[in-house]
């Protein structure tokens, strides 16, 4: 499967524009990051690749096919998408919660394949345990796991995800997204998640693409993008970096670089 973005705009208000002639071609299953500030249009991008958002500008393809010419049905069927966390909450049990992500498929009824899909992606998750639990009953950290389980029971060919461990503490920031980066090379999927963790991306992402003020800065290899100039150029941080298993590692400094 191929997304492509030739020049793609958007903008709520025609004088402000969030985007600004994007660029950028997702063509193989690999774990990509997209990272930058906060307001630099890192959600506006995808949710004008799963059609959230129509695009003001430019040309946004799926397997050759313009998006804005899809249904949105179709479109949920090449993409699986987990929002920002949210407090939102029902009285659903988490095997129920999760076979939600099924329902695309316009079937009634649930079948023991339904049933495998859905146990098979709580041990994906490491939480089986809460099987029959109530979601209205977990904690933020069990909620966002259980987010993230649905919308990957389906095994899209593209998920796209939206800061999905935001909620997480460390260990299990560290055990999403280890799971995460492991599904292209497992499933074949492309997985592309927007993340403010920078050491962590560093250590698990393929290929980053780097945002600042709507455009595109960087994109490549962790070792390509996370720079001591892309880093004070984009953040506005002065940092060291190190390289550990061929991976680079920021250390932040106290001093903020002069404008």
């Amino acid at each position: 499967m191929e997304i492509q973005l030739k020049q793609l705009e958007f903008g709520y208000d025609p004088k402000v524009p969030v985007l600004k002639g994007i660029t950028f071609d997702f063509d193989r299953p690999e774990f990509i990051c997209i990272m930058g500030p906060n307001g630099v249009g890192k959600s506006t991008m995808i949710h004008c690749m799963n059609k959230i958002l129509k695009p003001t500008g430019g040309e946004l393809l799926i397997d050759g096919l313009d998006v804005n010419e899809m249904k949105l049905k179709d479109v949920a069927e090449k993409m699986g998408y987990v929002p920002v966390s949210s407090e939102d909450s029902f009285p659903l049990t988490v095997v129920d919660t999760v076979m939600v992500g099924l329902q695309i498929d316009s079937k009634f009824g649930t079948s023991r394949e339904d049933l495998e899909k859905v146990y098979g992606v709580l041990r994906l998750m490491q939480i089986e345990h809460l099987a029959m639990r109530n979601f209205d009953e977990l904690s933020a950290g069990q909620h966002q796991k259980v987010m993230l389980a649905r919308g990957l029971v389906r095994s899209p060919p593209v998920v796209l995800l939206d800061e999905p461990t935001s909620n997480l503490d460390i260990r299990h920031q560290l055990e999403v997204t280890k799971v995460l980066s492991r599904l292209p090379r497992e499933k074949g999927m492309m997985v592309i998640m927007i993340s403010h963790d920078i050491n962590i991306t560093a250590k698990f992402a393929d290929r980053i693409v780097l945002l600042h003020d709507g455009e595109i800065y960087a994109t490549g290899t962790p070792m390509e993008v996370l720079t001591k100039e892309n880093l004070r150029v984009v953040y506005g941080v002065d940092a060291e970096i190190i390289e550990r298993d061929g991976r680079p590692h920021v250390i932040l400094n106290d001093s903020v670089p002069e404008e």
